[in-house]
């Protein structure tokens, strides 16, 4: 018992400490504004990063690393927290979001060159909204949601619907929309990949549901 539970923490430390190299990024000061502080963002997303955080005043100053990296299995992109500040004061955390420039389901693949930039956006914002579901959590909480996520599909569901909700409720409804509709809708991902989504993601009609109670 003892060997399996440690398994599942060395995993769950180990999908907090990814450690990749990416170049051609840019900080705050090659954007050329003051609205955009404590980011690095790779170029060739820096616009759909831009839009993405505009809408999240909250996570302004919050360190937010956006890296390539080769291969994220089963997703397109991840947030997580830097595994150096976890146990820091929440407000003095640093996060990562990776991305994988070429995006493998079973046989069938495709770049990022090839996503419409408010799917991007979209995408984008999901994960944005998962940190701001990491910054309410301790230290030791997070080591637990990371030990959940590796073993439970009822935890996996619950945090990506939250991560949705974080996207629609600050604004993100049509990006999350058209996300949704790129993948539900794209040729080349599988049946079976697109059924996880629709298990484990909000669907397009309770996004909708949501916006509307919004406007309430």
């Amino acid at each position: 018992m003892f060997n399996i539970k440690a398994k599942f923490i060395f995993f769950a430390l180990f999908s907090l400490m990814q450690i990749s190299v990416f170049s051609s990024s840019l900080n705050m000061k090659d954007l050329n504004t003051s609205e955009i502080t404590n980011k690095i963002i790779p170029k060739s997303i820096a616009d759909e990063v831009a839009i993405a955080l505009s809408h999240y005043p909250e996570l302004k100053d919050t360190p937010i690393e956006f890296r390539f990296k080769e291969k994220i299995k089963k997703s397109f992109m991840q947030a997580q927290p830097k595994f150096s500040g976890i146990f820091k004061n929440k407000k003095n955390r640093s996060y990562f979001v990776m991305i994988t420039e070429h995006f493998h389901i079973e046989n069938e693949s495709f770049s990022i060159s090839e996503v419409p930039s408010e799917v991007l956006i979209g995408w984008i914002g999901h994960e944005l909204g998962h940190i701001m579901d990491y910054q309410e959590r301790s230290g030791i909480n997070l080591i637990g949601f990371g030990i959940s996520y590796l073993t439970s599909h009822k935890f996996i569901k619950e945090a990506e619907r939250a991560a949705d909700t974080f996207a629609v409720s600050h604004g993100m409804g049509d990006y999350i929309l058209a996300t949704k509709d790129f993948i539900l809708n794209h040729a080349h991902l599988s049946s079976i990949y697109k059924d996880r989504i629709r298990k484990l993601y909000l669907s397009p009609e309770e996004i909708l549901l949501l916006v509307e109670e919004l406007k309430d």
